[in-house]
């Protein structure tokens, strides 16, 4: 039997630092991910979205102790957002319009048929109403920009916005993909002022091209 893993203290793509801007190599990684749209705050899909996605991860790390021998911390929750007017995120902060996928990350070693089963289990017992919406898939972000920020998800507008509009500009880059967070916080549990969110931009490898000349 090997030690537990805590992702959080193992892998470098789960590293950032408040008041630090710092450029990271993403690896492809495997989630359980599952799609919604509006306020994170009052729409439903958010809630009943986090309450099928834990019962499914929680399995998947029975199992992979019980059956496998490698026990794991679950991951935090993590979330890509985007929306027509990327504006929402940062002056407007218009949550209504935000698109969003949430996800928990799945280890290397576990196969895409011990996912299968865990879903089939989470749903023998009071079924999670969006459990069909769960989804394996692969998320290939590549070079991206990330931070630490520490507070309220409603304090987030300025980071992003030097985030977006300072440090990417100036280091050469220009912005790909989508916003992704990293809840290293359980928001359902920790009070607004003292969460910890790593914010992350995926950006293009190479330096935007200088087309006036």
């Amino acid at each position: 039997m090997t030690d537990k893993i805590d992702f959080k203290k193992t892998l470098d793509a789960y590293q950032a630092r408040q008041g630090r801007f710092r450029v990271v190599d993403v690896p492809d990684m495997s989630y359980l991910m599952i799609d919604g749209h509006g306020d994170p705050n009052t729409s439903p899909a958010f809630a009943t979205a986090v309450e099928a996605l834990y019962p499914v991860a929680y399995k998947l790390k029975f199992a992979s102790k019980r059956d496998l021998g490698r026990d794991y911390v679950v991951p935090p929750l993590e979330g890509l957002w985007w929306a027509e007017d990327m504006a929402s995120f940062t002056a407007a902060r218009d949550k209504s319009q935000w698109d969003w996928t949430l996800m928990l990350m799945v280890p290397d070693w576990l196969e895409r048929a011990m996912v299968g089963a865990a879903v089939e289990q989470a749903g023998a017992k009071n079924r999670p109403a969006r459990l069909d919406d769960v989804r394996l898939a692969t998320l290939s972000e590549g070079r991206c920009v990330q931070t630490l920020h520490v507070g309220s998800f409603d304090d987030e507008a300025d980071v992003l916005a030097a985030l977006h509009d300072k440090v990417i500009p100036e280091q050469g880059f220009r912005m790909t993909g989508r916003h992704h967070e990293i809840y290293l916080s359980d928001f359902r549990r920790v009070a607004p002022e003292k969460q910890r969110t790593i914010l992350r931009q995926p950006v293009t490898t190479e330096a935007v091209s200088d087309e006036r000349g």
